[in-house]
């Protein structure tokens, strides 16, 4: 599905996906594609320099593709949150003015204990490491669920954390 609302421009991050068009709260705005792969069964290995892998489920990951879902950056303060059901899309969590960049706070579908990157966001309440949802200060948690940007699958992790 082709989607003229965001475009794909470079940034200061390489390349990054910007609004064509103002977004309002809770507007969709992309499908994520790819095909979908289990951490043992991923055919290249993932490294922190190159992983355009995100994980979808407990042990599932989306492939990298070369469309514009590909290349939406991470913020700690989010525009946009993914929403994972039998489809994986991206929704504005904020009112998303024209050129703005898109953005999602990638720690929001991690929990892994496998994967993290240095966070060069530029954002004031930037964490300096992008890592594992749990985490995550709690307050922020609170506001990511209350937002419904976090997957089911995180969500069990942390009741059963709560529970040992």
């Amino acid at each position: 599905m082709l989607n003229f609302h965001i475009i794909l421009q470079k940034s200061r991050h390489g390349k990054a996906v910007f609004a064509n068009k103002d977004f309002n709260k809770g507007d969709f705005i992309i499908e994520f594609r790819g095909k979908i792969y289990r951490r043992k069964d991923n055919p290249r290995s993932f490294n922190s320099k190159n992983n355009h892998y995100l994980q979808v489920g407990r042990d599932l990951y989306l492939g990298p593709v070369k469309t514009k879902d590909n290349y939406i950056n991470h913020s700690c303060n989010p525009n946009c949150g993914i929403k994972i059901s039998d489809r994986i899309r991206l929704f504005a969590i904020k009112q998303i003015r024209k050129w703005a960049e898109i953005t999602f706070d990638y720690s929001t579908t991690m929990d892994e204990d496998y994967w993290e990157m240095d966070c060069s966001c530029g954002s004031r309440n930037c964490r300096k490491r992008i890592r594992d949802f749990k985490y995550l200060p709690k307050k922020l948690q609170r506001k990511y669920i209350e937002m419904r940007i976090v997957p089911e699958y995180i969500i069990e992790n942390l009741r059963i954390g709560r529970d040992k």
